[in-house]
């Protein structure tokens, strides 16, 4: 009959008693560990056994023996440490770095979400696995594994310990562990918590920031500008660089802790005081000169700039010091260059305006001379008319480099003030053209002009604007061999006037032609080629023509001639007056007027007397200002040509004691100098001269000024 009773531990169900099958099967049955022993007292007990059949000696079964174990102990302890492992579960599930819980066989027995996500492992393939076997033994590190297992017996741990290892999903990582034995009464079994932290990013990171110190050390350690560090609450020093060092004089451990007005900064406390201030406030100071005294004593200039940071929760005022004498040296040496450029320009412009004025001198008899020769035309033999011609040519040529040397003395120093006059540009191409013709003549060219059918109006200075003109046709023509055609347009374009000077020549290169209207400059000089001027005149045309409002280009091709290409804004015909005119033409001599040429310069007064005398007028001539103070009591000129620069009583003495007299109240002063400029024009106005001429004086305007002469002043 049945003994006892047994049933699952699962849902309460009977199971066949394991001692009717030993009976009737004569087998050994075992009692599985899940079955329960109900008593009769109807109590249970967890067991394990079995059942073994007795066999009489036919090998029948004759009876059972029945071996029971109660393992009720054992069964709360497995059921106590599932029930920690799923409480770990859910704490582990909570963490964010990845965890596991090892036995003491260092075997999984649970592991967190971010385990399996971390190293792409699964639950099935990890919990119950050695730890080294984990994810193709990925965790197969010798000194993890020793580490783990000196963990085990008594409370042992460790902290930190790191470990570096490519991992085939992960590669090279650097991996933080922590692992601790749980405390459990000697007949639990150990349990391993083993905490992994992936630093990776942390070292790289700490890597960076220590390479980042160590190469901000370096350069903080050799910089050759000092650097203060200070704390910008207090302004105390607390770093300074070794080139504080050399620069003060003070070592290391005698600046940190100090104030800047201390070491030689600022001049006392209270300047230091108020510029940490100023820092503190703004957060930024800048000095670009501030004298420091070093520890010896020295002055020292340097450049101070210094701005505040926060660092680890600290504010720090960074104070770059950087000794500027080699700097202040230079800029001294620049400045004295630059005056002494100044000065050297300055002195230049003198000398031009003065070779301009002594070249004057001598230039203005030889043309005057030259001039009287014409007078006499008809009675020179072929000899001297050829030799009057080259004489005229040369002389004009010399007139003109004179002038351009001068002008652009004019406009380096910003002396040059344009007389502006309604006149058209047709009179503008025939005053240039006249200028021109004898060096085009010379060289034997062919001039085409082509004017508009209408007068096309222009505001400018005759004088100077013919300069413009003159001076490009004297280019083309010497830029050009013999024989050769000019071609001079003029036409009107909208509101704009288009002057073209096209030629034939030799052309400018490439490399020259964007520079072609800087001053003195020229292309290569050949030995056929020595006309080459001074390498001034094309400055002077853009210059003058910049001054009028107007611009000035050049198109060429090397050895296929150039066109240079001037626009000047046409006057507004709402402005002229019905009664304009082109120029004035000189007038007819009206009378036979007496007329007092001084001069110290005997060729110029005497060529200019001979001119004048020439035009029926009578005359007389003196070389210094008492005698033609004398010459004029007795005389009573109509008309004086008075040279300034005269020996004993000067030029504008001469005329106020003439304006004194009651006979010079309505007498004719005309200053004939070497001095041109606007001020001088002023000057001798105010001096009580009526006109103004530079030597070589114009003969057509001394012709004007004679003809103007009333006959009531005979």
């Amino acid at each position: 009959h049945e003994v006892y009773r047994v049933r699952s531990q699962g849902p309460r169900e009977a199971v066949e008693s394991p001692t009717v099958r030993a009976l009737f099967d004569g087998v050994v049955v075992g009692v599985a560990n899940h079955s329960l022993l109900i008593a009769r007292d109807g109590t249970e007990r967890p067991i394990e056994g079995q059942t073994t059949p007795i066999h009489n000696a036919s090998s029948e079964v004759g009876g059972v023996v029945v071996v029971f174990s109660d393992i009720s102990e054992r069964t709360r302890i497995a059921q106590n440490v599932g029930d920690a492992v799923a409480y770990v579960d859910d704490v582990l599930a909570t963490l964010r770095e990845p965890f596991l819980v090892l036995d003491q066989h260092l075997r999984v027995q649970a592991a967190n979400l971010a385990f399996y996500s971390t190293f792409e492992v699964s639950r099935q393939e990890t919990v119950g696995s050695y730890v080294y076997d984990l994810g193709n033994r990925q965790w197969d590190i010798p000194l993890l594994r020793t580490a783990l297992e000196e963990v085990l017996p008594g409370n042992h741990s460790f902290r930190d310990y790191e470990v570096v290892h490519a991992f085939p999903t992960l590669g090279t990582r650097v991996m933080l562990l922590n692992a601790r034995r749980i405390a459990t009464r000697s007949s639990h079994p150990a349990l391993i918590l083993l905490a992994i932290e992936d630093i990776s990013e942390r070292r790289q990171a700490e890597l960076a920031m220590k390479t980042s110190e160590v190469r901000y050390r370096r350069l903080f350690e050799t910089a050759k500008d000092g650097i203060l560090l200070l704390d910008a609450d207090s302004g105390k020093i607390t770093d300074a660089n070794p080139f504080m060092s050399v620069l003060l004089g003070y070592t290391y451990e005698q600046l940190v802790g100090r104030e800047l007005w201390e070491i030689g900064v600022f001049a006392d406390r209270s300047e230091s005081e108020g510029a940490v201030r100023k820092l503190q406030a703004q957060g930024y100071i800048r000095y670009d000169h501030l004298p420091l005294q070093a520890k010896g004593g020295e002055r020292v200039d340097v450049e101070f700039v210094s701005n505040v940071y926060t660092v680890l929760h600290q504010r720090v005022a960074q104070c770059n010091i950087r000794d500027i004498r080699d700097r202040r040296r230079l800029e001294q040496q620049a400045h004295d260059q630059a005056a002494e450029l100044s000065e050297m320009h300055r002195h230049k412009d003198e000398f031009l305006a003065m070779l301009s004025h002594e070249l004057r001198g001598p230039l203005a008899p030889i043309m005057n001379a030259v001039e009287v020769l014409r007078l006499q035309q008809g009675s020179e033999n072929p000899m001297q008319l050829q030799a009057r011609t080259i004489i005229a040519r040369q002389a004009g040529h010399l007139k003109h480099l004179v002038d351009d040397l001068l002008e652009v003395s004019r406009i380096n120093t910003g002396r040059v003030h344009l007389r502006l006059e309604r006149v058209t540009a047709s009179a503008i191409v025939a005053g240039a053209v006249e200028t021109a013709r004898p060096v085009i003549d010379q060289r034997g060219h062919e001039l085409t002009v082509t004017l508009p059918p209408h007068s096309i109006w222009l505001d400018a200075d005759t004088t100077r604007l013919q300069q413009v003109v003159a001076n490009l046709l004297t280019n083309a023509a010497k830029y050009m061999d013999e024989g050769g055609h000019i071609w001079l347009t003029v036409e009107q374009e909208a509101n704009t006037c288009v002057l073209r000077v096209r030629d034939i020549g030799i052309g400018i290169s490439p490399v020259l032609l964007p520079r072609i209207f800087d001053l003195f400059t020229q292309a290569e000089r050949l030995l056929d080629r020595a006309q080459g001027g001074l390498g001034i005149g094309l400055s002077l045309v853009q210059r003058l023509t910049q001054l009028h409002g107007g611009t000035v280009e050049a198109l060429s091709t090397l050895g296929e001639g150039s066109e240079f290409i001037v626009r000047m804004p046409v006057a507004s015909l709402w402005a002229m007056g019905p009664d304009a005119a082109i120029l004035d033409p000189p007038a007819s001599v009206q009378g036979r007027f007496r007329v007092l040429v001084v001069d110290d310069n005997a060729d110029m007064a005497g060529s200019l007397a001979m001119l004048v005398r020439a035009a029926g007028h009578d005359v007389r001539t003196v070389n210094d200002g008492n005698t033609a103070l004398q010459v004029a009591l007795d005389y009573k000129p109509n008309a004086v040509l008075l040279d300034i620069g005269l020996p004993g009583l000067h030029g504008y003495e001469v005329a106020r004691r003439l304006r004194q007299q009651a006979y010079g109240e309505h007498m004719v002063l005309v200053a004939i100098t070497g001095y041109g400029l606007v001020m001088d024009h002023q000057r001798s106005q105010a001096e009580g001269f009526d006109y103004h001429l530079t030597k070589p004086p114009d003969l057509k305007a001394v012709s004007r000024i004679l003809a103007n002469l009333s006959e009531a002043t005979t």
